[in-house]
């Protein structure tokens, strides 16, 4: 089993940019991505990540627009060459203005 670290390279194939280009496109006028992370991730049948994604919005209340932003991602037909969007999961952050968005990938 591989162990996480945060040294280490993203594996081969690991779609972690490209799902947070694709990501940043889908957020609300005035909303704008943290610093993400991921974490290898695996079952006894898929081996994929978790990726980390805090956002920050510039006005409003954070838990109006979780649910409308978890719907809204939720909708959408993620293009990973070779992984799959299996879960998202919209949190309300530390903050008033903090959002937290989780997205699982298993290989394909």
């Amino acid at each position: 089993m591989m162990r996480w670290s945060p040294a280490r390279p993203l594996r081969p194939g690991c779609p972690h940019r490209r799902l947070r280009r694709l990501l940043a496109r889908e957020l609300p006028q005035g909303a704008a991505l943290g610093a993400s992370t991921f974490r290898p991730w695996a079952s006894a049948s898929f081996v994929g990540a978790r990726h980390l994604f805090p956002c920050v919005l510039a006005f409003g209340d954070a838990a109006a627009t979780r649910a409308a932003l978890h719907d809204r991602l939720s909708a959408i037909e993620w293009m990973l060459p070779g992984h799959i969007v299996a879960d998202i999961a919209v949190e309300c952050g530390a903050g008033p203005d903090v959002l937290g968005i989780e997205i699982l990938t298993v290989e394909d």
